[in-house]
Parts: structure tokens; sequence; C-alpha cells
């Protein structure tokens, strides 16, 4: 089982209104302030955390209030640039995932106003209510995501996703004069992401620079929810009053899909995973048009695609075109299949895939340097490697480089992996 959240933003989505869906579903207050305070701020800011009503319908506000010390020299606030951020950030003592997932947000927020501004990333000051306040939204919202236990993927995000943001409208007042919304590092951060965006035909800033940054930095996939079930709904208030209830919920709970506990197989324990597969039967195409769409189809994010020649009504040969592919990916492939292939109609099913997991390993021959995919069962002391596969493309482009048969260089492959194994 794996513990994942879906962040659904029908009013957009900032810092504090992760804070306080964060908070609403369980992550105790003393808890970030404690962490917090392991990064120099105590005396600047406090955390208040209120129910408020939006429209009606109740929800968690968090408050950071600043607390402004006279003794301090003012200049000191003024100016908090990454770099002193990341070193807060490092040696804050903070859990291990929630100190890369706050330096991988700050990074994406710098390099997104550096690019508005044309200033390099290292260069963005952070305004003296702006730091504090982006500090303790940015590394709260990492480690109640941690707290929580939020399970990550092979690249170490956390399993979160995200709905589609609203894009709001009208103008703000910034440190620059008015700007329109949504405001230009936010417009920069959902291009660097390519995000999906629509209009909720509200005129106000629905999402802030420290909110985007937080999604686009730390969640997996964005639009409809993933196979989850619910365990819990945290409810985020924002600080406006707006036509329908400015409230972010944090949907928190389970999916059958990565990692799964077979204890009882023993060193046999692959991980398992909700996937798609779609498939059609076309007998009136140009066969000329499939290599197209089996390259289009891994561009879209399929796992596998594969034909078989049929039979079909009318004695006609025909191709049965199956993909495989993760359920957030089925309505790009399928939108794909109708447009490219002319068939009137795909079945879809959703299935379990066990899966090894796997990393890539370089090796070196004589001829060059090669992938090899290795794939493996059960946890560390007890690792059993299970299958060792030298890259195709690599074999290939040293084989015909050095004119020598692909099968040689294959085993010249497997053969410096197990000898560097061995070491």
């Amino acid at each position: 089982m794996n513990k994942i959240a879906y962040l659904q933003c029908p009013t957009g989505i900032s810092g504090d209104m992760c804070l306080g869906a964060l908070v609403s579903l369980g992550v105790p207050v003393e808890y970030l302030v404690a962490k917090l305070n392991g990064l120099g701020i105590e005396q600047e800011y406090r955390l208040r955390v209120e129910l408020v009503h939006r429209q009606s319908q109740q929800g968690t506000k968090v408050h950071v209030d600043l607390v402004h010390d006279h003794h301090h020299d003012h200049h000191h606030h003024h100016t908090r640039h990454l770099p002193e951020i990341e070193e807060m950030i490092v040696k804050g003592n903070l859990p291990k995932q929630a100190e890369a997932w706050s330096l991988a947000v700050f990074r994406r927020l710098a390099v997104a106003e550096g690019a508005v501004h044309g200033i390099a990333p290292e260069k963005v000051h952070f305004h003296e209510v702006g730091a504090v306040d982006a500090i303790v939204d940015i590394v709260g919202t990492c480690l109640g995501l941690d707290w929580l236990g939020i399970d990550s993927n092979r690249e170490g995000l956390p399993l979160l996703y995200c709905s589609a943001f609203p894009t709001g409208g009208g103008t703000v007042h910034a440190a620059h004069g008015r700007m329109a919304v949504p405001v230009p590092a936010v417009l920069k951060l959902w291009e660097m992401r390519g995000c999906p965006v629509y209009s909720n035909g509200i005129d106000r800033e629905l999402v802030t620079p420290t909110g985007a940054a937080i999604a686009t930095t730390l969640v997996q996939d964005f639009g409809s929810p993933p196979p989850i079930t619910i365990k819990q709904v945290g409810l985020g208030a924002g600080s406006l009053d707006l036509p329908i209830p400015n409230i972010l919920r944090l949907w928190y709970g389970e999916n059958e899909s990565l990692q799964t506990d077979n204890s009882d197989l023993g060193e046999y324990s692959p991980s398992l995973e909700t996937i798609t597969v779609l498939e059609t039967q076309i007998d009136d195409l140009n066969p000329q048009v499939f290599g197209y769409v089996f390259e289009a189809l891994f561009a879209a994010g399929a796992v596998d695609v594969f034909t078989q020649p049929i039979g079909m009504k009318k004695s006609r040969t025909g191709i049965l075109l199956t993909v495989i592919c993760h359920p957030e990916k089925l309505a790009s492939c399928e939108a794909l299949l109708f447009r490219e292939t002319s068939t009137l109609g795909i079945r879809r099913t959703t299935q379990q895939r066990a899966f090894l997991q796997r990393e890539i390993h370089k090796v070196e021959t004589i001829y060059g340097t090669i992938a090899v995919k290795v794939a493996w069962t059960g946890k560390a002391p007890e690792k059993v490697i299970t299958n060792v596969q030298p890259e195709y493309e690599d074999c290939a482009a040293l084989a015909k480089q050095n004119n020598i048969p692909w099968r040689e260089i294959h085993r010249l492959a497997l053969e410096s992996w197990y000898l560097q194994s061995q070491n």
C-alpha cells in the first residue's frame, strides 16, 4: 500500500493554504514550529492557527505573524538571497526528505523569479516579509508531507498529485507596482512544468508564487485524481473571500500501486502498480501509420505498445493494437489513438502489474560504455538480483561503430558487469 495525496485546488493554491490543509490533516503545529525553529528564525514570526469559514464552509487557516524586532539590524532582513536560505535549510537539521524537498522548491522558485527579471537564481532576493513567509510556508509544507509519511517515487518526489490550476485574473499590488494576474513568476513556473490551467471566472490572484513553486516542484502529475482510497481530507483556507469557498482540499489516502508488501512470498516480492490497458482492432488503416503511432504513444508516456495480427469480420485481416500506460496517461494515449488511427472505439481495462525494482548501471568495455538495466527483489540486506540486461541501443551503436556482432558486445557488457559487481 502506498500513502499518496492529491491537491484539489478549485480556488488555487498558496503556501499558507498548503500549511492549513496539512494541519487540518493532523500534522501537529508544535512539531512544525519545533522543526522550523531549527532554521534560526524563531525571533521573526509566530505561527497561529484558527478555524475560519469561507462561504459557510469551515477550513483551517494558518497565519504567519511577523514579529518586528527593533534590536535587529533592519537591513539584515531585507535581502535574503537563495544561497543564504539554502544554507539555513541545510544547517537546520531537518528530516532528510523535508530538507531535500525544501531545497528543491526554493531552487525552482528562484529559477522562475530569476528568469522573470533576467538575473541568476542566486541573485534573486526574497523581500523582508516574503523571506520569512516563504521559508515557513515552503519548509513547513515539506515537513508536513514528510510527517504524513507520503511515499516517494524513484526520483525521490512524494506521491503527490494536483488538479489543473485556475488562472485567476485582474491585477495585484507588488513590490514593483501593479502586476497582471497570474503574476510573472507563477506563469513562468507553469511554463517550466507544462501545467494544465483553466479559468474559473474569478478575477483575483488565486495561485501565488509560493503555492505554484511547491506544487510544480513536488507534484508527480497534474490533472484528474490518481486511483486513491481516501482516508482523510484536509481543508486549508485562503485569505480572500471568493464567490466559491476559498479552500484547498488535500485528499490523503492509499493506492495499490507501487510498493506492496508481499512478505509471505519471502525473497520474491515485486512491487505492484495499477496500470491501464487500451486496446482496439483496426482493419482499414495503411500499415505505414503504425510505426508513427508507436513512436507517438511512447512519447505520450505509454509503458508498452504492441500489435497482433487477427482475423476480423468479412474475413478481413486486421491488427489488434494494445497500449499499456499509467492511469494518468490514459487520456493522452486515447486521444492520440483517435487522432492518428481510423478506430471508432477503444476498450480500456484497469489491471495490476507486478514489476521489479530496477536501476541503470554503467559498465566499461574495451569498445566503450554501455548502460545495463539491473532488476532485483527484496530490500537492501537481502537484495536478490534477478535480471541483468545490457541496453539494446548502446550495444547496437557500439556493434555498428566497431563492425562487431551485436551478440558479442552484449556478452562483453554482461561480462564486465559481473566482474564489476564481484568487487
